[in-house]
């Protein structure tokens, strides 16, 4: 089942106009790594070396290149035609995500830069179009190996090490182009209430200064069946509008929330009219379900749940970063669940919207991470800062996210223990995401040596579940760092102490197949039967906890040289999901 407006391949599941272009396909293509382009002027007469597939890299083998080794900037160019009938109205090109820093030109002329390798970003390259002819578009993608920049598992050297791949250089998710009036709808951030049955809509409108009478209607659906028509005259650029849900085909009340059991969708059209015309009609959905935390537990529409999640790092063999195509994030959302777990921490990487769109559709619950720093300066903050509150605004009206992590085992604030400086860092990143979104639990900073922080999350790699029994006999030591919650780590930083959050295993297991060609955490297995007994015996021991409401298991796939997925990186199972899914739900 999928929301009514879905459109397959769209990049923008939430925010869905029926009128797209898609630009992903053969690119001209060329490396600079001599920094000559632009002095040079290629943006107006661009002369391909290569041709690569869009959106694939030049390190992965689909754009048709496949060439790993690191280049700091990289062109592209391509036609577009444009048409006449398209004259009047305005043309905004989107990126998904380009990494790191991008640079477009339309017809040589310069459109609008962005940094940022995970975030989205637009432009309306209207007054740089000839209407009723091909039109150039031109990027330059800058990319470096400085750890100031948020790169998450992208590696810095050479060659892979430890847990650091292969780098992701230039566009990697889609491209496209759509045609809009000059009076618009430019964003809603929706915000359920489930205790007051209600939906806020903050709108942001194109064009409102105009003078022309503007009207926007939201019209809401559960499952084609009306539940409210709200319509309001637009005055100002940005509007709040709170939503009563109550009506009588609304079904009973408990099939309304959205939940991993019944992931209830409420579709809903917002149509903009200017002097009676409509000027703007987009597709939406949201889920009604809210997050929050009492008494030590995560609750879910106020009754708690046990967090059964796996870690996902979302690369693919000849892809690497961006997903092959839809049908993959499906089959990745299908096996998670079908081994019994109800949420993923999509580990390291923002991922591509639609994987989040189908979370939402089949009750996925998901952990939103950012990407890290490896070094901890003025320009970490700055790059690292801007990014994060540029996702979290993208990413807000995804009812199955539940969870934000900035940060991850002191990635980045390599000195969170003692350092102040690095501390204030991360309660100031805590407190811009709460005034974003005061709804969802953060956690700063996942596995060890916390700040302030909503839940407290421990990353353990014992081998097996006796080793867990002892180091987690006592929940006071653990929480007052009397021990560490591994060998290494305390559980807080230096001048915080525990109140009261809930408490979860957020990386554990890792257990890889003995192989000469790559890693995983401990000592490796020979056998199935082997790995069935330590993964068993690591989870039942963690269940067995009363004081821990929930787990991540590392992780769904094998990357590259990291070999601990639970299936292989071409998405076989090493093991019959059912077994998994067996222990899991025991």
């Amino acid at each position: 089942m999928t929301t009514k407006a879905y459109i397959k391949d769209y990049p923008r599941p939430q925010f869905v106009r029926e009128n797209w272009l898609n630009l992903n396909g053969e690119w001209s293509f060329r490396f600079d790594d001599l920094n000559v382009g632009e002095a040079e002027k290629w943006q107006e007469t661009f002369e391909g070396t290569h041709k690569i597939t869009v959106p694939f890299t030049y390190e992965t083998k689909a754009s048709g290149i496949g060439l790993e080794e690191f280049h700091p900037r990289v062109w592209y160019d391509r036609a577009v035609a444009v048409p006449r009938e398209a004259e009047g109205k305005r043309a905004i090109l989107h990126f998904q995500a380009v990494d790191y820093a991008a640079k477009v030109w339309v017809n040589g002329t310069m459109a609008g830069s962005h940094q940022g390798g995970y975030a989205a970003f637009s432009f309306d390259i209207t007054p740089y179009l000839a209407f009723g002819a091909d039109n150039r578009i031109t990027v330059k993608a800058e990319d470096s190996d400085s750890c100031a920049q948020p790169r998450g598992k992208q590696r810095w050297t050479r060659d892979n090490f430890e847990c650091f791949y292969v780098q992701t250089t230039g566009i990697w998710q889609t491209v496209w182009l759509e045609y809009v009036e000059e009076e618009r709808l430019d964003a809603v951030k929706m915000t359920p209430d489930v205790d007051r049955n209600t939906i806020r809509f903050d709108y942001q409108v194109h064009g409102a200064e105009a003078g022309r009478e503007l009207r926007l209607e939201a019209i809401v659906t559960l499952k084609g069946k009306p539940v409210k028509r709200v319509s309001l005259a637009v005055d100002r650029p940005s509007l709040t509008v709170a939503v009563d849900l109550t009506h009588e085909s609304n079904g009973p009340w408990k099939r309304s929330l959205w939940s991993p059991q019944r992931p209830n969708l409420y579709d809903v059209e917002f149509v903009l009219y200017a002097d009676g015309r409509v000027a703007d009609r987009v597709f939406s959905y949201f889920g009604m379900r809210k997050v929050s935390i009492e008494n030590g537990q995560v609750l879910l529409n106020n009754v708690p749940i046990y967090q059964r999640l796996i870690l996902d790092q979302g690369y693919w063999t000849d892809t690497h970063l961006t997903p092959p195509s839809e049908e993959a994030l499906i089959e990745d959302i299908d096996k998670m669940l079908e081994m019994g777990y109800n949420g993923v921490r999509k580990h390291m990487k923002i991922e591509d919207e639609r994987f989040l769109y189908w979370c939402d559709v089949k009750g996925l619950l998901v952990w939103s991470e950012m990407a890290a720093t490896f070094e901890f300066n003025d320009r970490a903050i700055e790059a690292f800062s801007k990014e994060w509150l540029e996702i979290v605004l993208q990413q807000y009206n995804h009812p199955s996210i539940v969870t934000w992590v900035p940060f991850n085992e002191s990635w980045g604030i390599q000195n969170v223990l003692r350092d102040k400086r690095q501390q204030k860092f991360t309660e100031g990143i805590y407190h811009l995401t709460k005034s974003i979104d005061p709804h969802r639990p953060v956690i700063t900073n996942d596995g060890w040596e916390h700040t302030v922080s909503d839940i407290l999350t421990l990353h353990n790699y014992v081998e097996t579940g006796e080793g867990f029994e002892r180091q987690y006999k006592s929940k006071e030591a653990i929480v007052s760092n009397e021990t560490g919650c591994n060998q290494w780590k305390f559980a807080f930083a230096e001048g915080y102490e525990y109140r009261g959050q809930p408490i979860m295993i957020t990386e554990y297991g890792g257990i890889a197949y003995q192989s000469d060609k790559g890693w995983g955490y401990g000592r490796q297995v020979a056998s199935g039967e082997e790995f069935l007994k330590r993964f068993e015996g690591l989870t039942r021991s963690i269940k067995s906890k009363e004081y821990i409401c929930g787990y991540c298991y590392t992780q769904l796939t094998d990357v590259q040289q990291e070999i601990n997925g639970l299936l292989t990186e071409d998405r076989k199972p090493k093991i019959p999901l059912e077994k998994i899914r067996e222990i899991n739900l025991a």
